[in-house]
């Protein structure tokens, strides 16, 4: 293969859940600017998104998609094939964080089943619908965003870390079950990054401190940071990477 087309992502397709800011967003014009067209899908319309995806020069359309309510996924899935023949590469990148890292004895199972609902439930539900047309048209790569609380756990997360670790199980599940249709399916764990589900941790001098002394890199991420290891696994170059996770950590994993 020609190694100047090996992250060329040229005439693809790609679909990016929950993309109107942060991480989506960034992801979304990193994928852009690799030369794919976007479906962005999401409960907020991503005005600024799409601004900034047509000022490069890319295209992008927009669908209203609640990854919670499988009708909601039916629904998407048929408005999205309905002008579009094929999707290339899916990224389940929609989730929500626990508000305020409520003490374990103290959380609501509301709010435990509205994080495992988004995080776990939509990344299952958006695989399974783009998945079964990725097997009618002969393949395609996902990338579900997990997180290194899924893999190392964090204090006063059960439900969020629970749910990303459910998110890592499911890939690796998906990847053996799908392989055969040359789909193949992995995901990146970030860690801390600088995000509006970030902001109350580095809102606090204290806290935003002990957090980054646990980080080799002494910092978070920012957005951008993450999109390079999202554009590899959808490229030619990662072609034989299927059930991989690959962690964007700033080197906390190997403490």
């Amino acid at each position: 293969m020609n190694s100047a087309k090996l992250f060329s992502l040229d005439g693809k397709v790609a679909l990016v859940t929950g993309c109107s800011r942060g991480l989506g967003q960034a992801i979304a014009l990193g994928l852009a600017e690799s030369g794919c067209t976007l479906i962005l899908a999401g409960v907020s319309p991503p005005d600024e998104t799409v601004r900034q995806i047509e000022s490069i020069g890319s295209r992008c359309t927009t669908v209203h998609l609640d990854v919670s309510d499988e009708t909601s996924v039916a629904r998407m899935v048929e408005n999205v094939f309905s002008t579009n023949d094929k999707v290339d590469i899916l990224v389940n990148n929609a989730g929500i964080t626990q508000l305020g890292h409520t003490a374990t004895e103290d959380l609501p199972v509301e709010e435990w089943d509205k994080i495992m609902t988004v995080n776990l439930r939509g990344t299952f539900l958006c695989s399974k619908y783009i998945g079964k047309e990725m097997i009618k048209r002969g393949g395609g790569s996902i990338v579900n965003i997990a997180s290194t609380g899924g893999i190392k756990g964090v204090p006063r997360a059960p439900a969020y870390c629970a749910s990303k670790a459910g998110v890592i199980l499911l890939t690796k599940s998906l990847a053996l079950e799908w392989a055969r249709y040359n789909i193949r399916v992995n995901a990146v764990a970030p860690h801390y990054m600088e995000t509006d589900m970030t902001k109350g941790l580095m809102a606090s001098e204290r806290v935003h401190t002990a957090l980054v002394n646990q980080i080799p890199m002494k910092r978070f991420a920012k957005p951008d940071e993450i999109v390079g290891a999202v554009l590899f696994l959808s490229s030619p170059a990662a072609t034989y990477l299927t059930g991989t996770v690959v962690a964007v950590d700033g080197g906390c994993l190997t403490i």
